[in-house]
């Protein structure tokens, strides 16, 4: 099962979440939370028995009024992991303008290629000040598609952006 949580940030959440979890006798197998702006944010996956992951999906509603959350959840199916994907980080770096997700997504998009992760932050650069963009992707390419064709398009497409960009295998 599949659980989203959004609301205001404040100490000891994580702690609270996943203690709530473990009393249900269930298992976090993958979690992405961060605090922004004073808000916090969280998708987990858990697993566990049937009965464990019901109880727990039919007590969300305590957790939500206790936390003072806004909480989903959404049963999961097992996925049957695509061997036929190579996996490749992006990393992006550039000066802050609107946009630069949106182009980023969309190259990709139109190669049928999908991004399994995605993380942005803007900064400041160290001696100018100037503000900054860096974007930092992992995507699933298809065998099918050639390698150093993609890799030439993409650095070519990030030239055109002013975008300095970097693809590499995960290893």
């Amino acid at each position: 099962m599949a659980i989203a949580a959004l609301g205001a940030d404040k100490p000891g959440l994580v702690s609270d979440i996943t203690h709530f979890i473990f009393d249900y006798g269930c298992d976090i197998e993958d979690s992405r939370m961060i605090a922004m702006s004073g808000e916090f944010a969280l998708i987990i996956q858990v697993s566990g028995v049937w009965n464990a992951v019901a109880k727990l999906e039919s007590s969300l509603p305590v957790l939500e009024n206790r936390l003072g959350l806004k909480l989903m959840s959404k049963r999961l199916s097992l996925r049957q992991k695509n061997t036929e994907l190579l996996p490749y980080e992006i990393d992006v770096v550039a000066l802050d303008h609107p946009g630069i997700v949106y182009h980023l997504a969309n190259f990709f998009s139109e190669r049928k290629i999908n991004i399994e992760e995605l993380s942005t932050s803007c900064y400041s650069a160290a001696h100018t000040g100037a503000p900054m963009f860096s974007v930092h992707m992992e995507v699933g390419i298809p065998g099918d598609i050639q390698l150093a064709e993609l890799k030439d398009a993409f650095l070519d497409f990030c030239d055109n952006l002013n975008l300095d960009a970097a693809i590499e295998p995960i290893k």
